[in-house]
């Protein structure tokens, strides 16, 4: 798709991936629809982006409350007509070792990174069945949802969880022509993890992992896994038996 132009609603644009993906569409001439609870911080990222020459809305509210997420959408639709695109960025993974970890810790983990996407994902399809033109829908999720990663494994468990509900709704929404993206990004350096502790050439800045989601889009990528180097270890760590897996995994956590 043409990202020139466009309805686009972004989540977790506040900070992190999110801002730096709805600055780079600003110099597009787009209408941008900009969610977060940090309503300050939402109205810096709305300045720099109309200073760019994209129109922007600010959306105060919180993913994990159904209606609040319907509401912005409902919001989008009254202010622009349509949605074209939607980015779905909320996320998060806290350090947890499941040998200690309580069920409240885990569970909260799935409803910040499952549960929010769903509650867009609903009336994003409800509104955009009702366009010609359909939309495309895209999930930041992360290279962690492909293998159980130690400390990481309530994160690991979530991502895979919006992946293969995504993997079913891109069959059953291309009668309605809505495009279903998982876009799976590797260690990117934002506010709150400055220093993931990995080597540089490991990591990638937000501008970086904001760029090579703007590639996907325009392809409308089904599954966009980068960068090459962390994708090509992923999908060769998938192929190895449960037992090497495990030996190199295990590593991690000592």
């Amino acid at each position: 798709m043409d990202l020139e132009e466009k309805v686009i609603l972004i989540t977790g644009a506040s900070s992190g991936i999110g801002k730096a993906v709805a600055l780079a569409l600003s110099h597009k001439h787009n209408r941008i629809v900009i969610v977060a609870r940090r309503k300050e911080l939402l109205s810096d990222v709305a300045n720099d982006i109309q200073k760019n020459g994209s129109e922007a809305l600010a959306i105060d509210g919180d993913a994990l409350d159904e209606e609040q997420a319907a509401k912005a959408v409902r919001e989008t639709v009254s202010r622009f007509g349509r949605i074209d695109i939607a980015l779905l960025n909320i996320g998060a993974g806290p350090s947890l070792n499941t040998a200690t970890a309580c069920p409240g810790d885990i569970k909260q983990n799935m409803r910040v990174n499952y549960d929010s996407m769903v509650n867009f994902f609903c009336p994003l399809v409800r509104q955009m069945k009702t366009q010609a033109s359909g939309g495309i829908v895209a999930n930041t999720n992360s290279l962690a949802g492909f293998l159980g990663m130690p400390s990481q494994g309530q994160y690991s468990a979530a991502k895979a969880a919006c992946r293969i509900f995504l993997d079913t709704a891109r069959i059953e929404l291309k009668p309605f022509n809505i495009r279903v993206l998982t876009l799976c990004p590797g260690f990117v350096v934002t506010e709150r993890n400055k220093h993931p502790g990995l080597p540089k050439s490991l990591t990638m800045s937000m501008d970086e992992a904001a760029q090579h989601i703007l590639k996907a889009l325009k392809a409308e990528t089904k599954e966009y896994l980068f960068p090459s180097s962390l994708k090509m270890a992923v999908v060769v760590g998938r192929a190895l038996p449960h037992f090497l897996q495990d030996k190199i995994l295990s590593r991690m956590a000592d």
